[in-house]
């Protein structure tokens, strides 16, 4: 038996729910959630648009006893069929259908929400590391990271500067620490025998994080599709004889 569905719409303050042709609005809060497992019976699937932080508690509280899937906003902008004024109420029926059609193509919030931190992490050793090298050129010596140049660096005096170079490098590895935890339970949520590992220049990282993101590629009918997903289509404007690149649809 087809398990049943419902959508959520979340915002700062509320939720509107719509399941079996009714509508109900929560506060979006523990209360709120509460009174959702109410209506809801267990293993529903639930589709739940990523609204920045917003949804993320409710797609924590319901994850355990519900199918949920987290949907990207563009997706529900872009979903076929999907016309008139927006609402927060169209938007959760238009949700619902998202998943009824679309089925288990969305990819896990513990997943997507792990390839979140792992772009923060990511980011955050990179200004390390420069802020390090910034440093050993102040102290004199050369910008490498290296084992050897760093161990040459810290038999230097005491220094402000050199106290600092103490504190990243400790920063430094407990972020590296961070980015193999991501990593590997990264590779445990996602499919491991998904075709993406076989792709030249696709290793388990960069697959893994893909899949987190996309969840499965099966719903794109074409490769132009997927791509257009990911924002790296070209915006071309053509005017008469004139046609001007204005570079990849993400930087728009």
């Amino acid at each position: 038996m087809e398990a049943p569905v419902a959508g959520i719409d979340v915002s700062k303050d509320k939720l509107i729910v719509y399941f079996q042709g009714k509508l109900y609005e929560f506060t979006n809060d523990r209360q709120g959630f509460e009174e959702i497992r109410k209506i809801l019976p267990k293993g529903c699937k639930i589709g739940i648009e990523s609204t920045g932080i917003y949804h993320v508690n409710l797609a924590k509280y319901l994850n355990n006893e519900y199918d949920v899937r987290i949907i990207n906003p563009f997706i529900l902008k872009k979903f076929k069929g999907f016309r008139g004024k927006k609402s927060d109420k169209n938007d959760a029926k238009k949700l619902a259908e998202i998943v009824v059609s679309m089925g288990s193509e969305f990819t896990t919030s513990d997943a997507r929400e792990l390839t979140s931190q792992w772009d923060f992490v990511t980011r955050s050793i990179a200004r390390v590391e420069n802020r390090l090298r910034r440093d050993l050129v102040l102290l004199g010596y050369r910008d490498s990271l290296s084992k050897r140049n760093l161990e040459e660096v810290l038999r230097g005096g005491d220094s402000i500067v050199l106290s600092e170079v103490s504190f990243l490098l400790e920063e430094l590895e407990r972020l590296e620490g961070r980015k193999r935890e991501i990593k590997d339970r990264l590779r445990e949520l996602v499919p491991k025998d998904s075709l993406i590992f076989t792709i030249p220049g696709i290793g388990k990282t960069l697959g893994c994080i893909i899949l987190a993101r996309v969840g499965d590629v099966k719903r794109f009918s074409d490769k132009r599709r997927f791509v257009a997903y990911c924002g790296l289509d070209p915006v071309i404007e053509s005017s008469g004889k004139s046609v001007i690149s204005r570079g990849i649809s993400k930087k728009r």
